[in-house]
């Protein structure tokens, strides 16, 4: 097992990685504020992993009240509706501000879980046991909670940090290829964006990662973590560097947005995402063409898309952008790469460069 700390004083918590950590409930018991647990999973996990965690807290404490909630899979689920299941849980077991919440899922479910903590009774505890490798690199880490709006994704929602990261890697032997390729695209974006000797090392070990190798996997997984847990460090609330974690995300956001939230899985729309920022870094003369060659060539042998969809257009892309949680006073504000491994937050004003990065790039084909 790998131990990080996120260390942001009284709100510092540990994130763990290794194999087989759902049957150590030693890590989690110092986590939990009281005996109420309620464990939120969804129809896909729940079936794999929910009694197994169950049965390892109960045997190891039998006086914990533990609670279940099951949600539906998928991004498409991710909003207000849904998430009044977890609150109708809470108050119809009676559980009280001492209770602890419990995340094991994917990145949906602690989103959810994480906004349903920060918000019943203005506040309780709650866990992150993550199983896709999107959430265990991404989403558990950082304590951005929130639901989608029809007109925006992740446009709702609190800064709320967990207790405990658990991130157990065996989870993974049961995770669909696609699910796979869509986590490794929040991997490469901590190379691209700030860690150049990281991003040499995927691509010489991304056949190995694609491949499943548990060593290489929590490998990749602790250096992705240890990134974004330094740059949380330095800013919680999004106020300067932490922007940078968006790197791809506003275009990535476009996609799902406009598409319809699940059509393209989060890690598919931010692979594009990125490659659009890399192509646009390009134009602006700040990456040579044999970089873009190399961004494009990492992410297509991580089994990602680099082209949009079809039916959208460059002003359909401008529509959703115009609205991403980033830009200030209306002004869109990008993140792209001053340089492979060096990223930047952009005010951008350069319309029709934009527009021509997005017409050529709909047009592309490999």
């Amino acid at each position: 097992m790998q131990s990080l700390n996120l260390d942001l004083g009284e709100r510092s918590y540990s994130i763990h990685i290794g194999q087989n950590l759902l049957n150590n409930p030693n890590l989690i018991l110092p986590q939990l504020s009281g005996k109420q647990v309620l464990i939120v999973s969804n129809i896909t996990v729940a079936p794999l992993y929910l009694e197994q965690l169950m049965t390892s807290l109960s045997q190891a404490k039998p006086d914990l009240v533990i609670k279940t909630c099951l949600l539906p899979d998928g991004e498409a689920y991710k909003n207000l509706e849904h998430l009044q299941l977890i609150w109708d849980t809470l108050l119809s077991a009676g559980f009280n501000r001492n209770a602890t919440l419990i995340a094991l899922g994917g990145g949906v479910v602690g989103d959810m879980t994480g906004f349903a903590a920060a918000c019943y009774q203005r506040g309780v505890n709650f866990i992150q046991i993550p199983t896709t490798l999107l959430s265990q690199v991404d989403s558990s880490v950082g304590g951005k909670t929130g639901v989608n709006h029809p007109l925006g994704k992740n446009m709702l929602g609190a800064f709320w940090q967990p207790r405990l990261v658990l991130a157990d890697t065996q989870v993974l032997n049961t995770l669909p290829k696609k699910e796979l390729a869509a986590g490794m695209a929040e991997v490469i974006k901590y190379g691209l964006l700030g860690d150049l000797n990281f991003l040499g090392w995927l691509e010489a070990n991304m056949l190995g990662l694609m491949a499943g190798d548990s060593l290489l996997l929590s490998e990749a997984i602790a250096r992705s973590c240890q990134c974004k847990a330094d740059i949380v460090a330095e800013d919680e609330r999004e106020s300067g560097k932490r922007a940078l974690l968006n790197f791809g995300h506003t275009f990535g956001h476009a996609i799902e947005t406009e598409m319809g939230y699940g059509q393209w899985l989060h890690g598919e729309a931010v692979a594009c995402g990125m490659w659009l920022a890399a192509d646009l870094s390009r134009r602006l003369g700040w990456l040579s063409s044999a970089d873009l060659e190399r961004v494009e060539k990492l992410l297509l042998a991580a089994q990602l898309p680099i082209i949009p969809p079809q039916t959208m257009t460059p002003a359909t892309f401008l529509k959703h952008m115009a609205v991403d949680k980033k830009n200030l006073d209306g002004k869109l504000r990008l993140i792209l790469l001053k340089q492979l491994g060096a990223a930047e937050v952009v005010d951008f004003d350069n319309l029709p460069l934009l527009q021509e990065c997005l017409a050529e790039a709909l047009k592309k084909t490999l």
